[in-house]
């Protein structure tokens, strides 16, 4: 005999959340810091290749030094999905804010080893082995930081605003790499090329010991978002799916996450990580002129950013993941060819070309990601697809410059972000708009009692319109039983 299902209690307006915006401004700000200082490191690895190279790698050509160097950058990614998969389970079943606090730690622990590493004079073939460990210990550690970010936020945000403020998590992004690069700029400038060398590498990484403590001090503070409470309180809480389960149930989800990460973050890694030695090294440019390029094109990436985000709330996300993909595969070849002009003025139009088609991208990926997914397995399945898109992401800078080494061909980086624009062209092509919707299988989520009402109205007609898109479907379905059940004699 079946068992009766328990009917599901109707929502009204005592399960729209109104959420309490200094709480989410706090969210924000903890969160942001966090993934200022990842990439912090990011900037001041990226900028400091051709030095690691000669400290950690000194008996090989400076090609290889490069190359060494930038493979060191990318070989921790390959283990940012086993982060993923470990934080991501934590982030499901205690909660996010606990976890953060977690990562954040590991993350400052392991930046500031690096700064703190002997050379590879001083201790041998230790030194790069131990870089590599450290830098996959930070590829575990990151593993959970930023997805578990962008669901921190996503669950403290009101439907109608989750775009804008999650796109500060990304203008915390910016600012941190402009930080490191920043930093990086101004003390080879004061110290001499040969001081930096000796030593003066070492202050960035070290410095991000005091950031760090900041950041966990903000998340320590923390409470859990209103989406993870609201989930621990149901009977949803004791239902566990395996990875296979959630693979197999949420297929089309894991794509699509997938697809905008690869696009978002290959033309990331390839303006933020690569050029700063794609400039130096192919294009033969003075490193001060090429970084003081680069750092301006970000700056104005910052204010970019929350403009992007504020505009999708008004106007979707899938727009503005149509337009940096195209924007990639068609204005890709162009800028290359600015930037290997040799005057300013074109070589600051390339970078500014490629920072939009990454702004378009950036600016909406931490708010579409996390609508793809159930509280239940956000973070966990997030993590896992997110990573491993990652893991390709990363190689950019080590496969870039690969390529252009053995083929001497400078338009290989803008091939490169083409064959990707076509993957997020197909990735718009089949995502569905989650801009002013409650999260998958939540609730709404409002600033005040008023706009409550309004998103319960909405949510009551999207579900009248599901509904009545299922009862045609039932008809159809139906007439054709019907159809086939004429056909014999025995079936009505």
């Amino acid at each position: 005999m079946r068992g009766f299902r328990k009917k599901a209690k109707p929502v009204d307006i005592a399960d729209v959340s109104i959420v309490d915006q200094n709480k989410s401004k706090q969210a924000i700000r903890a969160a942001a810091l966090g993934n200022a200082i990842e990439w912090f490191d990011f900037g001041v690895y990226g900028y400091v290749a051709y030095v690691l190279g000669k400290v950690f790698f000194p008996n090989v050509s400076p090609s290889v030094q490069l190359v060494a160097a930038l493979a060191t950058f990318s070989v921790p990614f390959l283990f940012r999905p086993l982060g993923g998969i470990l934080f991501g389970r934590l982030g499901d079943k205690y909660g996010r804010q606990k976890v953060l606090a977690t990562t954040i730690i590991l993350m400052t622990a392991s930046t500031c080893a690096i700064g703190l590493l002997p050379s590879y004079d001083t201790i041998g073939i230790w030194a790069p082995i131990l870089l590599l460990l450290i830098k996959i210990l930070q590829g575990i550690s990151v593993g959970g930081e930023y997805t578990g970010a962008i669901v921190f936020v996503a669950e403290y945000s009101p439907d109608r605003k989750r775009g804008f403020m999650e796109s500060w998590l990304d203008f915390g992004s910016i600012a941190g790499f402009l930080l490191g690069a920043g930093l990086v700029s101004l003390l080879s400038s004061w110290m001499g090329q040969e001081g930096f060398q000796e030593w003066g590498w070492r202050i960035p990484f070290i410095l991000s010991l005091p950031l760090g403590i900041v950041g966990l001090y903000l998340r320590h503070s923390l409470e859990e978002t209103p989406a993870f409470k609201q989930y621990s309180e149901s009977e949803q809480k004791n239902t566990k799916l395996s990875f296979k389960e959630v693979f197999s149930k949420y297929k089309r989800s894991m794509f699509l996450s997938v697809g905008i990460v690869l696009c978002t973050n290959v033309a990331y890694y390839m303006l933020l990580t690569y050029l700063p030695s794609y400039f130096t090294h192919n294009l033969k440019y003075d490193e001060a002129h090429g970084t003081v390029l680069i750092i301006a094109v970000m700056i104005g990436m910052l204010f970019v950013q929350p403009l992007i985000g504020w505009l999708s709330d008004k106007w979707g996300r899938r727009p503005f993941i149509f337009a940096g993909s195209l924007s990639l595969l068609f204005l890709s070849y162009p800028a290359f060819k600015l930037l290997d002009s040799g005057s300013t003025l074109s070589i600051v139009a390339g970078l500014t070309i490629l920072a939009l088609s990454l702004s378009m991208l950036l600016g909406v990926m931490a708010s579409t990601l996390p609508a793809l997914f159930p509280t239940a397995i956000r973070y966990s399945a997030l993590a896992v697809s997110f990573n491993i898109s990652i893991i390709v992401a990363g190689l950019t800078p080590t496969i870039s410059a690969a390529l252009v080494e053995s083929t001497k061909d400078l338009m290989i980086p803008a091939y490169y972000l083409m064959v990707f624009g076509v993957i997020g062209i197909i990735t718009a092509w089949n995502l569905k708009e989650t801009a002013n919707k409650p999260l998958f299988g939540g609730t709404p989520m409002a600033t005040n009692k008023e706009e409550a009402q309004e998103l319960l109205e909405e949510f009551h007609g999207t579900l009248e319109e599901s509904i009545e898109k299922i009862d045609e479907k039932i008809i159809a379905l139906q007439k054709k039983r019907q159809g086939l059940a004429d056909k014999h004699p025995e079936i009505d």
